[in-house]
């Protein structure tokens, strides 16, 4: 394992699903062991990708923002805009974008029509530096891993449900919008 333990000798979900089981009830049960199931498939992944970022000197949520930019290349974003698809408060973005700007990743320009809003641009270096990390990424981490297409494909849907279902997104306009930036990619 990347963390340099060995495997636990039993499923460890399995075993705290089974204690709940005893104490609680299935439904329970079963919630818990999809939260500690996610958290542990979290924690397993999260270590895959920060060794990835070590090497990049990047957080992930730096390299998230740099993903974003580089996604649409001529084109820069607003702060609110970051705060919004990244999910972290407005400071957060402020501390990301002083970071990366400081490294000469980014840069801030003036919006062309709204004195209030900031945008953020890439730099040479900072395409340059999410290029190379997504590449990285990409073969260390997302191409092997350890799921086939059809499992990958119904964790997704599984995952977008619990999304869905819990409040992290407007389920009502998502398809729409989603249509709308596909649509704006084409143009």
């Amino acid at each position: 394992m990347a963390d340099g333990l060995r495997p636990a000798p039993f499923d460890v979900v399995e075993a705290s699903r089974r204690v709940w089981v005893e104490r609680w009830d299935d439904d329970a049960a079963s919630g818990n062991a999809v939260f500690t199931a996610v958290l542990r498939a979290h924690q397993m992944l999260m270590q895959q990708v920060d060794a990835v970022m070590k090497r990049h000197d990047l957080t992930f949520t730096r390299y998230q923002v740099l993903a974003w930019l580089a996604a649409e290349p001529e084109t820069a974003r607003a702060l609110s805009w970051i705060s919004t698809v990244l999910r972290v408060p407005p400071a957060t973005v402020t501390n990301i974008i002083d970071r990366l700007e400081s490294d000469d990743m980014v840069r801030r320009v003036a919006h062309p029509t709204d004195a209030r809003t900031t945008l953020a641009e890439l730099t040479d270096l900072g395409r340059e530096v999410a290029h190379d990390t997504t590449v990285d990424l990409n073969d260390e981490v997302y191409r092997p891993l350890a799921l086939g297409d059809a499992d990958r494909g119904q964790l997704i849907d599984l995952l977008g449900s619990l999304r869905a279902n819990g409040g992290e997104f407007d389920v009502e306009r998502s398809a729409e919008l989603m249509d709308r930036l596909g649509a704006q990619r084409t143009v």
